[in-house]
Parts: C-alpha cells; structure tokens; sequence
C-alpha cells in the first residue's frame, strides 16, 4: 500500500472488504511486538490472556471504573453531553472499538475519555497516544465532529485527569500504523520482532518465534 499525496492531503487507501476488522488493543499489541498480528490475523492463533498475569490483574479491577464519580471530572472539561461505554466501527479503517465515554464539549469538539488503571507517571506513552487518536478518528468518522483532545483518568493516582493533544501527525501516524498492519494481513508478510529483547520474557507467542 502506497500513501500518495494531493496538495499535502492524505488520500485513504482502499481496505479490501473482506478483511476481518482490527481492534487499538490488536495496535497496542502490534506496537509492541509487530509479530502480534502475524499470528493473531495470518495464522489466526488467538492468545492465551489469561496466562498474562498483568492482563488478569487488570481485569480483575475494570470495574471499579462504574463506582467513581465521573461528574466533577466531566465539569472541569467543559462537557455539555456525553455517552458511555460506546461501541464504534470505522469502515474506512476497518478498525472496531469500545471507548469509556465519547464527551461533547462547549466549543462544538467531541473527545475520547479512557479510564486506566494505572499510576500517572508524568507521560503518555506511545502506545496510549495511538489508541486515544484511533477513538478519535473512530469518533469523527461516526459522529461528524473534530476530536482535537482525548482525556485519561489514571484510577490509581487519585483519578489523575490527563489532557492529550490529537494533533494532524498523530492522527497521520496512527492511519499509516493502520497500513502497516494491513499489509501484514494481505501479504502473509512475517515481521521482524521487537527490538526490546526482555518484552519476550511475558509473550504468549515465545516459543513460536523460536527467540
């Protein structure tokens, strides 16, 4: 897939429709170990989560989310209207997703709200900033309005709220991650593996990469 440019505008590549949609926790994945999605949509070998003792902790706890009081966060962005735990397809991306809430603001804008929890440690890392653009992109597409911040409640640091700026280049990094991924589907294409050795230690792929 080539990204041709017209006047410095992106023009979106055409998805074959018969492709299974993707998920931002299958980007997440991807983005740290592009093997992911090899073995997830190629071989179609699901992992086994529940050997993942982070990913059981964490769900263990998603509930906890239902019992805080969301309203005084709400107020202190300026939300006139919100949804709540909203399902939402992109046809142009063949991306599907389930965001916390999908907030209206004041200025006319929409945003993304996810509830992590997780310790706020004074970042937002990559991986957090692709999937929060993604809701946003999935928003605009569903909704017809500009998603230019998404929001972050980090539930262990006294429901820390974060502001995110979806500026144009992440919006643009997050289509071509989208691509790229896609290419790894059509073309049965075997990626290389992360770079970050230890990420090894805890994948449920391990002994299929032979690392």
């Amino acid at each position: 897939m080539k990204i041709e440019m017209n006047n410095c505008k992106l023009i979106e590549p055409v998805i074959n429709e018969e492709f299974v949609f993707i998920t931002p926790s299958e980007v997440i994945e991807y983005l740290y170990c592009p093997r992911f999605i090899y073995y997830m949509k190629v071989l179609n070998i699901h992992q086994h989560e529940q050997r993942r003792k982070l990913v059981n902790k964490g769900r263990d706890i998603h509930n906890l989310k239902l019992v805080l009081n969301k309203e005084y966060l709400r107020n202190r962005i300026g939300v006139v209207d919100k949804q709540q735990e909203v399902y939402l397809t992109s046809r142009k991306m063949h991306l599907v997703g389930k965001v916390d809430e999908v907030l209206f603001l004041k200025d006319g804008k929409a945003a993304p709200l996810d509830y992590k929890f997780a310790f706020w440690d004074e970042r937002i890392y990559k991986t957090l900033k692709i999937q929060q653009t993604l809701y946003a992109l999935m928003i605009e597409e569903n909704y017809d309005q500009v998603v230019e911040k998404a929001y972050l409640v980090y539930v262990r640091s006294k429901n820390k709220l974060v502001e995110l700026e979806v500026t144009d280049k992440l919006k643009t990094e997050a289509k071509k991650i989208i691509r790229d991924m896609f290419e790894v589907i059509e073309l049965n294409y075997f990626p290389k593996s992360t770079k970050v050795k230890s990420k090894c230690n805890d994948c449920t792929y391990r002994n299929l990469c032979g690392i």
